[in-house]
This record gives structure tokens, C-alpha cells and sequence, in this order.
């Protein structure tokens, strides 16, 4: 809980709950439980291409030795989307600090990064199950990976790292994943990070050191073999989520903006939701809109007119249109059980 800026560990807590949304609708479908955590990017949830599949990683949980503060959490919770009613049909152990995941288009393989052990668990996607095939160490558990994910071809995977502000590259051979020896500068700590479906482009979300300065959101060129770092512009304090459009064209980020400090803090702030548009390998920023507290993940509708983004205080998920030039509060207001700390939509 974030009560006037000061977070709070909830004592006797209920289960985390997983809310299954239908963004044309805006309709709830369905509710799992399954454990999750704030700690992490946006990102720590994944929907399979097919929709049938959905994964949930688990960064920390409370120390039942010392039930006011918590220590890492390593688990992946495998949903069966397709049965009714959605139910988990399997956990799995990843590394320590299991953070963002994503599943290749083929729906054969899964990524987890390791927030706290320094690397990504490489996990094999058959008959709905999942089983470990390898550990991909990033050299120092120093290194914070905190979102792996593949390109749309499936030949690479991209690794934002928070601990030293790299984003590194992984090839991607059949089951076989490998370091490429190829990092990327982005900004000072990358955190979460969206792809395009074209597969040019990666958009790294760089949350800083939240000392309330103007933090970056940084675009990289991912077409042919020498991945690179190609413009990065200011958004504000802390960008937490980020995602693109399904048109390629445009970003989602939502910035904290001081949202989470002390109403009496000097640098405390209306949280902020920033599009911007990717334009011939440059970012313009195209429009921005308050939003609620503490804002976590956004996604985007199918034709993306519409923007959904999470506010973690408020405990709701907030719907506005996007024109393509500018946002619009639409008043509506999706409630969930719990602060929402994570959204992925299929194919994003």
C-alpha cells in the first residue's frame, strides 16, 4: 500500500488477484488468483499470440520470519486463458526477483529476467506447460534485469538492466539462447521496454534515480545485426510503463511524476500519461495527460484508440482515447481488488 508517499506492507493480505480485461468492451471477464508483486516492470505479466496462454511472474513476497518486510519471490504462475473459467495450471521457479516476461510468436519459448539473480530463465512452452531449459547469467547479479523480450522474428531478445543501465542482446538459436556480446546504451537505468510488431523498433522506459530530475525514454533500431541506440527525449520524472501502438507508430508511457511522494513534498506531482510518435528514427512527443497515482503499466486497444493504464493507488484501470494527436480522459474507470502493478494485451 502507498499511503501519503510512505509504502506500507499489508499484514494477512488477500491472495493477488489476475484480472482478465476485454479491451474492446472494456469488460471484466474473468478473475485468477495468482501471487504477483509492485516490485518489477509493468511488464511481469505475458499473453501468449494465440490468447490461449498467460504467464505472471512473482519479483518479492512477504518474509513469513518477518512479516513486515518482504524478500525475493521467484515464481512463474502458467494460466489457461482458454478454460472456463481461466484457471492456473502450473507454477514454475525462475530466478530470484522474477520480473518482466515475454513468449515468443511461435508460443515455443518464454523469458524471465531475474531481477536479483543477474539473469534470464530461458523456459520451453509445450502442451501448455512449461520446463526449464537454461539459465542465461548477464555476468553480476549487480545487474538488475528487470524485462527480456523477443523480437517479432524471434531471432533476438533484448534485456533491459537497471543495475548498470545496459540493455543487452540475446541470440536466439532454436532452444539455445545466448549472450550476442552486444550491449546497448540507453539511459540511466533501463527498465521496461516494448517492441515494435514490425520489428525496427524497441522503446526502453529509463526510470532513473528518482531524485525527481527529468527522466528519458530512449528509441533503439533493431533491423539487420548491429542493434543501436538512435534518439532518446525527456518525458518526466520516472517512467514506469511503457508500450507501443499496434500501428507501429506511436508510445504509451506513464510517468510518475512525484505522484508517489508526500502530498506536502516539494517535488510531489499529478501523475502523467505521455504519447509519443516515432517519426523517421527520431521520438516527438505528440500529446500528455494527467492521470491517477503511482501509475504503473498501459496498453493500448487493437485499433489503438484506446489507452488503458493502471493507477495504483486509486485501485482502478483508466480508459482514454488517443487520436493520434491528442488524449482524452473518457471518464472511465475499470475497478480491480487490488493496486494494479502489471498489464500486458495480447500481441503487445
Amino acid at each position: 500500500m502507498l499511503e501519503n508517499g510512505q509504502v506500507r506492507i499489508v499484514q494477512n493480505p488477500p491472495a493477488d488477484i489476475i484480472t482478465i480485461l476485454d479491451l474492446g468492451s472494456g469488460r471484466v471477464l474473468g478473475q485468477v488468483a495468482a501471487p504477483h508483486s509492485v516490485v518489477g516492470p509493468p511488464t511481469s505479466v505475458a499473453i501468449s499470440t494465440d490468447g490461449r496462454l498467460g504467464l505472471v511472474a512473482s519479483a518479492q513476497r512477504i518474509d513469513a520470519a518477518q512479516p513486515t518486510r518482504t524478500i525475493a519471490d521467484n515464481r512463474v504462475s502458467v494460466i489457461d486463458l482458454a478454460a472456463t473459467p481461466p484457471a492456473v495450471v502450473q507454477t514454475v521457479e525462475a530466478g530470484a526477483g522474477a520480473s518482466g516476461l515475454s513468449i515468443n510468436a511461435a508460443g515455443t519459448l518464454a523469458l524471465v529476467a531475474n531481477r536479483n539473480a543477474g539473469s534470464v530463465s530461458v523456459f520451453r512452452i509445450q502442451n501448455g506447460r512449461l520446463s526449464l531449459v537454461s539459465t542465461v547469467g548477464l555476468g553480476t547479479e549487480a545487474s538488475g534485469p528487470s524485462h527480456a523480450q523477443f523480437t517479432p522474428d524471434g531471432r533476438y531478445a533484448l534485456v533491459t538492466r537497471d543495475g548498470d543501465s545496459m540493455v543487452s542482446v540475446l541470440r536466439v538459436d532454436g532452444e539455445h539462447v545466448r549472450l550476442a556480446n552486444r550491449d546497448i546504451t540507453a539511459g540511466i537505468r533501463p527498465y521496461g521496454l516494448g517492441i515494435t510488431r514490425d520489428g525496427r523498433w524497441a522503446l526502453v522506459a529509463n526510470i532513473g534515480r528518482g531524485t525527481g530530475d527529468a527522466d528519458t525514454v530512449s528509441l533503439i533500431a533493431i533491423t539487420g545485426e548491429s542493434f543501436r541506440m538512435v534518439d532518446t527525449v525527456s518525458v518526466g520524472a520516472t517512467p514506469e510503463g511503457i508500450q507501443v501502438s499496434p500501428d507501429n507508430r506511436h508510445v504509451a508511457v506513464t510517468v510518475m511524476n512525484g505522484s508517489n511522494r508526500p502530498a506536502a513534498h516539494p517535488l510531489f506531482g499529478r501523475g502523467q500519461l505521455v504519447v509519443l510518435r516515432i517519426d523517421d528514427g527520431r521520438l516527438v512527443r505528440v500529446a500528455q495527460a494527467d492521470v491517477g497515482t503511482w501509475g504503473q503499466g498501459v496498453v493500448f486497444n487493437a485499433d489503438g484508440t484506446r489507452i488503458f493504464m493502471q493507477n495504483m493507488v486509486e485501485r482502478e484501470i483508466q480508459v482514454l482515447a488517443f487520436d493520434g494527436t491528442r488524449i482524452t480522459d473518457t471518464g472511465t474507470r475499470i475497478a480491480v481488488q487490488g493496486g494494479p502493478s502489471a498489464i500486458r494485451a495480447q500481441g503487445q
